[in-house]
This record gives structure tokens, C-alpha cells and sequence, in this order.
């Protein structure tokens, strides 16, 4: 824990991302990331000088495979409260719509539902567990697709809501998250996703393996560009 705990700090410290009083919804999945943000933030808790409460929301988007009281159960063991929204995404995504790339239009869904529960609650942040990873990913998914030098930055405020949006898990590499969950031996859902292996994020995640494997600095290198360039809210610290 104290590794993924330096990550974690280092980003919410860099960013600016906790205040005091903070009352923060975290984003659960079932997935690895999701399930390590928010045990995370919990050990955080304990000893971090600004105090904040936690709630973990979880959005069922209809799929067999949700499981509802693995979820709860996670949060009962860390002393999380535990909302549950219910949609319709996998209608409206796949049985209506048919949708052949279905990612964008779920994960819109899925985002609102997040935050007009997260409002519900009265949070003023929602964290989400995006990786290092998955910044390099969606930096090379918007060069790619769309021609565009940019990624999701780090905090992110919404007028129209009024929340905040948070990614603490910024630093930290998918390795070393799936390394703590099979240190501590963390059960996660077995797959949250239809398009899981088949998507052209895993298209990003196979390439920027291969990268790594050729050019061993090609993660610092392009963390380094985004924070230089000051894309979409990152900076550089010195």
C-alpha cells in the first residue's frame, strides 16, 4: 500500500486535488483501479492533515455479471458507505442503439449517472481511477483517431454541475496496481465490460507495451511531453 500511497499522494498534492471538508464519491467499478483508488483513499484518510469523507457509487449497467454484493461487501470491509445507481446503459447501448464502437456513449452514461448521484449524496468531487497508463493510452488514442495533442487532465471542474472530477491514481503504472492486488490477494470483478480485449484502448495498451519493451524511457518521455506542453491542465514540477 505505501507504493501506490506515493503515487497517490504525490498527485493530489501536485494538483491541488483534496480540500478540506471535502466530501469525495469515488467511482466503483469492481475493477483493479477502482477497487485500489478507493482502499487507497481510505488509508489516506487516516493520517492526511485535510479531512474528508468518502462514498463509493457504483453504476449498475445492467450486465449479468454485476455483482452487487461483492461490491458491498467491499466497501462493508473498509468502512465505506455504499450507493448503488441503477440504469439502463446496456439497453440503450447495446440492445436499442447497437452501438459498434460502444465506449464513448457508455462511458457519457455512465459519467452522468456518477454525477448526478455524487450530487444526490452532496459530494463535490468524484474520483475517478485512472492510471498512468490510461493517460498515455487516451494521449495516443486522440493523436491517432482524431489529431489532437490531448488526454484527460487531472481535475477537471464542471460548471454545469458544480463538481469536481479528480484522478489521484494519475501516477501510479497499471503494473504496479495489479502488483498490490496480487500482493494482498484482492478479489476483483471478473469482467465489467463487453468490449474487454477488444476495443481500440487495447489496441493502445498492446503498442504502448511493445514501446516500452524498445524504448525503456518512453513512459517518462511522454509524461514529461504532456506536463511540458501543459496539456489539458497538466504541468510540470520541478
Amino acid at each position: 500500500m505505501q507504493k501506490i500511497l506515493g503515487y497517490l499522494r504525490k498527485a493530489i498534492e501536485n494538483y491541488n486535488m483534496i480540500d478540506e471538508g471535502d466530501k469525495i464519491a469515488v467511482a466503483l467499478s469492481g475493477g483493479k483501479d477502482s477497487i485500489t483508488l478507493l482502499m487507497a483513499l481510505k488509508a489516506l484518510q487516516r493520517f492526511y492533515p485535510k479531512s474528508f469523507d468518502l462514498v463509493a457509487i457504483s453504476v449498475n449497467p445492467g450486465f449479468e455479471f454485476f455483482d452487487t454484493h461483492f461490491l458491498k461487501n467491499i466497501c462493508e470491509q473498509i468502512g465505506v458507505n455504499y450507493v448503488e445507481a441503477e440504469s439502463h446503459i446496456k439497453e440503450i447501448v447495446f440492445d436499442i442503439r447497437k452501438e459498434k464502437s460502444p465506449c464513448s456513449l457508455c462511458a457519457n452514461l455512465r459519467r452522468g449517472i456518477l454525477n448526478t448521484t455524487a450530487i444526490s449524496l452532496g459530494c463535490n468531487k468524484l474520483a475517478l481511477g485512472h492510471n498512468e497508463d490510461d493517460v498515455l493510452e487516451t494521449f495516443f488514442l486522440n493523436m491517432f483517431y482524431a489529431g489532437s495533442l490531448s488526454t484527460f487532465a487531472p481535475v477537471s471542474y464542471m460548471d454545469r454541475s458544480k463538481v469536481t472530477l479528480i484522478r489521484p491514481l494519475i501516477y501510479a503504472p497499471e503494473k504496479e496496481i495489479r502488483k498490490f492486488i496480487k500482493r494482498h490477494n484482492i478479489s476483483v470483478m471478473p469482467k465489467n465490460c463487453p468490449m474487454d480485449g477488444i476495443s481500440k484502448r487495447e489496441y493502445m495498451k498492446d503498442l504502448l507495451y511493445k514501446l516500452t519493451i524498445e524504448i525503456p524511457h518512453v513512459r517518462a518521455n511522454l509524461m514529461g511531453a504532456i506536463k511540458r506542453a501543459g496539456i489539458n491542465g497538466w504541468k510540470e514540477f520541478k
